[in-house]
């Protein structure tokens, strides 16, 4: 019989508990659906699968899913791409009946499917879902939620530039496409960037100097597949297999020298697979 472990605070599992704790095994479908397959802890009663979304502001924000029997003393509990899971980090709990939800830790992830992806270009909405282990080996799903929706490709970067190539989903891209530079620290101060269209695929090329000039700092990467008619679509990376790609996915920074001094400008992907760049200052005769 696998014991479920008890509740502890935040995202750790105590040693002191002495409990075995469940592993889930995950598989992920190309449309963005899930289904997990846990061992049958062997107690009367319905048993539970439950995401709960982090730090939402709202306690009673989760998704229950039955879990039913399956091959091998197991039980099965499927997410389907249309049940809708909000964009955020899902923890997955069990629960068996009159007991608390308890964490769990995750088991052999198949993922396979995710890798390459290519959705429906004519679907209303990207669902992305990649289950992960969290920093202390419990079970959570990453999910994203785009309409329309810009995934970034490959990144080729030079001197004097940064080439982004990518596809659209769920909104035309035409000849008046655009990209916009965005500060973070001001919203306002928008530099335009040349998009090459081929179909649903986009080109950007942006130029260092446009951001270096302005100094160092933060800037988030947007689309605009129709030119000012149509919507401001944020530039990412979220068909693949990856949850965080900002510390996999890395670019070298060039050197530039400004009027105010030398800066290293360099493309990044936030905590949440947005592309970025980031404009900081060098000191003299550093290599970037």
């Amino acid at each position: 019989m696998t014991t479920l472990a008890p509740n502890s605070a935040g995202d750790r599992h105590s040693e002191a508990d002495h409990v075995t704790v469940p592993r889930v095994d995950c598989q992920a479908d190309s449309a963005g659906g899930l289904t997990f397959e846990i061992s049958d802890p062997g107690t009367p009663g319905p048993v539970h699968l439950v995401l709960r979304r982090r730090d939402s502001g709202h306690p009673a924000e989760e998704v229950r899913l039955p879990l039913t029997p399956a091959a091998d003393c197991r039980l099965r509990a499927a997410l389907p791409s249309t049940v809708r899971l909000a964009e955020g980090r899902w923890d997955v709990y069990a629960q068996q009946a009159g007991e608390e939800p308890q964490r769990l830790a995750p088991g052999v992830n198949d993922l396979r499917s995710l890798v390459d992806r290519a959705p429906d270009s004519t679907g209303e909405q990207i669902a992305v879902r990649i289950p992960y282990a969290t920093k202390h080996g419990n079970l959570t799903v990453r999910s994203w939620l785009r309409s329309p929706h810009a995934e970034a490709g490959e990144i080729l970067i030079s001197e004097a530039s940064i080439d982004i190539r990518g596809r659209v989903y769920g909104t035309p891209l035409t000849s008046a496409a655009y990209a916009e530079a965005v500060p973070r620290t001001e919203p306002d101060r928008v530099q335009r960037s040349h998009v090459t269209v081929d179909g649903r695929d986009f080109t950007v090329v942006l130029h260092y100097g446009l951001l270096a000039d302005a100094g160092p700092g933060r800037w988030n990467l947007w689309l605009r597949p129709a030119g000012e008619s149509g919507p401001r679509v944020r530039i990412a990376r979220v068909l693949d297999d990856v949850p965080d790609k900002k510390a996999i996915f890395t670019y070298p920074f060039v050197r530039m020298e400004t009027e105010s001094g030398p800066v290293e400008t360099g493309p990044y992907y936030t905590l949440d697979n947005d592309l970025s760049v980031h404009v900081r200052a060098a000191g003299p005769g550093k290599d970037g």
